[in-house]
């Protein structure tokens, strides 16, 4: 793998997230503050990153944001089912108090930082080994100048971020999650590095107050007089 930088890009927003369901491999759609996010945010990546390559999830709000991206840089898209969202199994499409009162002890578990025994949830380890097969695959023929846009998921970002940077995904749990449509930057690092790469930036968006963000374009900049 010799590209340069990878930049890992968050789908926009779903119904799924507006509700607070948790999505991991169901395939549901951006809604229309997830379109506008994509609209606006490929605009702002694309001032702050020129890529070589984009590569994006087969599930469709991720492959919909991408094409976004890639029509304002000009980029052919390839897609890559090894960086879709982790999969949560049994508890797809349900809310943290339905998954709590379904699986008390699973959740317990999971607040503990432990992999939940039979809900049947991908392990960290698991997808930190296909998201890193999926970059290693994608940059191999990429330069030192070069940037590669990975597009996918919030939960897979964080775990191939933190397994990237040379950390264990199962042990270390440092990096917050990305809002949608913000983006976390990976630079190699110099010869001499103890780590072959380095977090240069992460959760950067498109430079909206993030209440605005989260509403979309109908959000109101005066407050409304009573």
């Amino acid at each position: 793998m010799s590209a340069g930088s990878v930049v890992f890009l968050r789908h926009g927003r779903t119904a799924y997230n507006a509700a607070g369901r948790l999505q991991g491999q169901v395939d549901i759609p951006l809604d229309e503050v997830g379109q506008w996010q994509a609209e606006h945010g490929a605009r702002a990546l694309a001032t702050f990153h020129a890529c070589s390559r984009v590569v994006a999830s087969d599930l469709v709000r991720a492959r919909v944001t991408a094409e976004h991206y890639a029509r304002v840089g000009g980029h052919e898209l390839v897609i890559d089912p090894r960086v879709r969202e982790r999969s949560f199994g049994d508890w797809e499409g349900l809310t943290r108090p339905e998954i709590e009162e379904g699986w008390p002890e699973e959740f317990a578990q999971w607040r503990r930082g432990e992999q939940p025994a039979g809900a049947s949830i991908e392990t960290r380890t698991e997808v930190a080994a296909r998201m890193l097969a999926a970059v290693d695959e994608h940059g191999a023929d990429l330069g030192a100048d070069d940037t590669l846009v990975i597009v996918s998921h919030g939960a897979a970002i964080t775990i191939g971020v933190t397994a990237l940077i040379g950390l264990d995904p199962e042990a270390w749990r440092g990096l917050n999650g990305l809002h949608n449509v913000h983006w976390s930057h990976v630079e190699r690092s110099g010869p001499a590095a103890t780590t072959p790469w380095r977090l240069l930036a992460h959760n950067v968006g498109a430079g909206f107050p993030l209440d605005h963000w989260n509403a979309g374009p109908d959000w109101n900049l005066e407050p409304t007089s009573v």
